[in-house]
């Protein structure tokens, strides 16, 4: 998966600005390249769970299709924790063909994301690189 640094810049940003309740949205584009992001509100607002508001998430799903964009992940943070599923992240997962994409804050100097395919109550590394 190649994310564009604008939209990767936006995930920084957003989960900073969340800080400490964990964020999430959606990230769309066109084969494996992300070229945008959609932030949905955390309806559990907690710092160790999340719940994408759901007519947040239709609406950003549909703006994808209207405009021919592909679903290619979902993103959350992880304020305290490493980036890495969690149990929870896993037992979750029911999109088996988007990818997981989650950034760890644990770290403020450094957030690092990383990305994941989870099927079968398995997670599989991606390979994740930020583009121009």
């Amino acid at each position: 998966m190649r994310i564009n640094i604008k939209v990767y810049e936006d995930i920084v940003s957003h989960a900073w600005q969340g800080f400490p309740i964990e964020v999430c949205g959606i990230l769309g584009g066109s084969g494996d390249i992300v070229t945008e992001s959609h932030r949905v509100r955390n309806l559990k607002a907690s710092p160790e769970h999340f719940l994408m508001d759901p007519r947040e998430q239709i609406a950003a799903m549909e703006s994808l299709d209207a405009r021919g964009l592909e679903l290619l992940a979902f993103y959350h943070s992880h304020p305290l924790g490493p980036a890495s599923p969690s149990a929870e992240d896993i037992r979750l997962a029911f999109y088996p063909d988007v990818i997981t994409v989650i950034i760890s804050m644990a770290n403020p100097d450094c957030p690092i994301l990383r990305a994941f395919r989870i099927r079968d109550m398995a997670a599989q590394e991606m390979d994740l690189v930020i583009i121009p």
